[in-house]
């Protein structure tokens, strides 16, 4: 399994800290140093059965600058997928912590104790 992480979150160090309590292996992917590709982050967003603006992080500073609450600009459906998918590997920091990817082609949002421990249990 792997973990993307950010090491300066705290939900991040919590899960983290969850994985290793219950001896999981996995792999930190420090994703704002090693930027998910286009196709790593559609093949996430498949996993998980989410869009990319379910995954994004709209209260970050450039979510703002980049308007992504305007609808027409920011289409959330399949005409502006593709633009949203760019802009989280333009800008990796929108792109919502943890996310683990478990060994059985699944993926969690691990934001909670439960969703790890979701993750955990799909090896």
């Amino acid at each position: 399994m792997e973990i993307w992480i950010n090491p300066a979150c705290s939900k991040c160090r919590t899960a983290l800290g969850l994985l290793d309590a219950e001896g999981a292996e996995y792999t930190v992917r420090k994703y704002l140093e090693d930027v998910p590709t286009a196709d790593e982050i559609r093949d996430v967003l498949d996993r998980l059965g989410l869009e990319p603006w379910d995954i994004t992080r709209t209260q970050e500073q450039i979510a703002k600058d980049l308007v992504l609450k305007d609808r027409t600009e920011w289409p959330r459906d399949d005409s502006g997928r593709e633009k949203w998918i760019a802009a989280l590997v333009e800008h990796p920091k929108l792109i919502q912590r943890p996310i683990i990817t478990a060994d059985d082609g699944t993926a969690v949002v691990a934001r909670t104790d439960d969703a790890v421990r979701d993750a955990l249990s799909r090896g």
